[in-house]
C-alpha cells in the first residue's frame, strides 16, 4: 500500500477510494483510534475554556475583547482538525515520500527565524510574526519532521529486509539529520524545545532497534553537552536564572522564583473540585504570567481542583496509551519509530509542562500539548495525531 493507493484499506476496492471514505462507516471512521480523537478533542475543548478564564479580564492582552482569545484557540483547533484529516487522506506512507522536503523546509524557517523576520517573544526568538497579528513558531513543526527523517532513515532498509536493524552507518545518518535543526534552535536559543527534540531522538532510537550503545552514548553526550553549555556561559541570563530559582524555590521569590510560586499557590488552592470554572483568584486577579500558554495547567489546578487537573492527565494518558498500542501493534518499522516518537515527545513535553508549575522541573516555556494557546503547538500536535490516525488506518486488519 504505497504511492497512489497508500490510502485504500484491505478489501476495498478503489471506487470507494474519495472524501467519502473519510466518514464510510465500514471504512476509514471504523478503523480510527477513536480514544485518541475523542481525548485530544476533550482536551483542547477544556483549554478552550481554560484559556479564555485566563484572558477574558486581561484588557492589555485581549484588546478589549474577553472573547479574542477564546475565538482564536477555537480557529487554532479547527484548523489543527483540518491538518490532521489532511494527513489521514494524504497517509504517512505518502508522506514519507516528501520527507526530504517538509525537512528542508523546516530548517529553512528556523534560519528565517534566525534573520531580521524572527521576534522575540519571553526572552526566546523563536518566532516569525506573519500579518494580522498571528505568528509562527517553526520549531514545533521540527519536532515532527525529526520524527519522519529519523524514521524514514532508520527503517527503509530493515523494511525491505535487507536488515534486522538499522546499522551504526544509518543511525550516524539519523543522528545528524537531527542534530542541525537542533543547533539552529539551540541559536535562538529554545532550550525548552531542545529538550524536546533530544527525548524524541532517544524514543526513536529505542524503537528502532538500534544498538543499546547508541542510546547510553548519547545519553553520556547529552549530559557532558549540557555541562558544557553551563561551564561556557552559552545560556542567557534569564535561562540561568530560571534553573536558579528551580534549584532554590527561595531565591527572589518577587523576581525569576514569581512564576512558580505563584503557580504553585494557585494549584494549591484549587483543593479537591476548585473554585469553579472562572472564579479563581489567581486566575480573575492575574497573579499568575502566560496563564494561557505555559502555566494554563494552573487554571484547570485553581478552578477545577484536583478532579479537573487529574482529568487533564488523565486524557493525555489514554493518547499516550494509545499511542504506544499503535507503535506495538505496527507490522512496519517505519509507522512504529513514527507512533514512538509522537509518545516521546507528548509524555515529555506534559511531564515538564505540568511540571514546571508544581515546581519539580525548571521552567522553559513548552506548551501544554492540545490545552495550552498557542496556533503552532496546536497544529503540530494535530497533525501528529493525523500521523497517529493513518497508522491506524493503514494497518492491515489482521495486524
Amino acid at each position: 500500500m504505497t504511492g497512489a493507493n497508500s490510502f485504500q484499506v484491505s478489501g476495498y476496492g478503489p471506487e470507494r477510494a474519495g472524501w467519502t471514505r473519510i466518514f464510510a462507516r465500514d471504512s476509514v471512521a471504523r478503523r480510527l483510534d477513536w480514544p485518541i480523537l475523542l481525548a485530544a478533542g476533550a482536551l483542547s475543548l477544556l483549554g478552550t475554556l481554560l484559556v479564555y478564564s485566563a484572558t477574558r479580564n486581561r484588557t492589555e492582552l485581549n484588546q478589549g475583547d474577553p472573547y479574542y482569545f477564546l475565538l482564536r484557540h477555537l480557529l487554532n483547533t479547527g484548523i489543527g482538525l483540518a491538518l490532521m484529516v489532511a494527513i489521514v487522506w494524504i497517509g504517512h506512507r505518502t508522506l514519507r515520500t516528501a520527507v526530504p522536503l517538509l525537512y528542508g523546509a523546516s530548517v529553512f524557517l528556523i534560519l528565517l527565524v534566525l534573520t531580521p523576520l524572527g521576534s522575540t517573544i519571553n526572552g526566546a526568538h523563536s518566532w516569525i510574526q506573519l500579518p494580522g497579528g498571528f505568528s509562527l513558531q517553526p520549531s514545533e513543526f521540527v519536532k515532527l519532521t525529526i520524527i519522519l527523517g529519523m524514521a524514514m532513515l532508520l527503517a527503509t532498509r530493515v523494511d525491505a529486509g535487507d536488515k534486522q536493524h538499522p546499522d551504526h552507518r544509518t543511525v550516524l545518518q539519523a543522528l545528524g539529520l537531527a542534530v542541525v535543526p537542533m543547533l539552529i534552535v539551540m541559536l535562538m536559543p529554545d532550550l525548552g524545545s531542545v529538550m524536546v527534540m533530544v527525548i524524541i531522538v532517544l524514543g526513536v532510537l529505542l524503537a528502532s532497534g538500534a544498538s543499546n550503545r547508541w542510546v547510553f552514548g548519547l545519553i553520556g553526550a547529552g549530559t557532558a553537552g549540557a555541562l558544557a553549555v553551563w561551564q561556557l556561559g552559552i545560556l542567557d541570563e534569564y535561562q540561568i536564572n530560571r534553573f536558579a530559582a528551580f534549584a532554590n524555590p527561595e531565591l527572589d521569590p518577587a523576581g525569576v522564583g514569581y512564576n512558580t510560586n505563584q503557580a504553585r499557590i494557585a494549584i494549591g488552592s484549587g483543593g479537591l473540585t476548585g473554585s469553579g470554572l472562572f472564579h479563581g483568584s489567581q486566575t480573575t486577579g492575574q497573579f499568575v504570567p502566560e496563564q494561557q500558554t505555559d502555566f494554563v495547567f494552573t487554571v484547570a489546578g485553581e478552578e477545577l481542583g484536583f478532579v479537573g487537573a487529574g482529568l487533564i492527565i488523565l486524557l493525555l494518558g489514554v493518547i499516550l496509551w494509545r499511542a504506544c498500542r499503535i507503535a506495538r501493534d505496527t507490522p512496519d518499522l517505519y509507522g512504529t519509530i513514527v507512533a514512538a516518537g509522537i509518545v516521546a515527545w507528548f509524555a515529555f513535553q506534559s511531564f515538564e509542562n505540568i511540571g514546571m508549575t508544581l515546581g519539580i522541573m525548571p521552567v522553559t516555556g513548552l506548551p501544554l500539548p492540545f490545552v495550552s494557546y498557542g496556533g503552532s503547538s496546536m497544529f503540530s500536535v494535530w497533525m501528529a495525531v493525523g500521523l497517529l490516525q493513518s497508522i491506524t488506518v493503514q494497518r492491515p486488519m489482521s495486524a
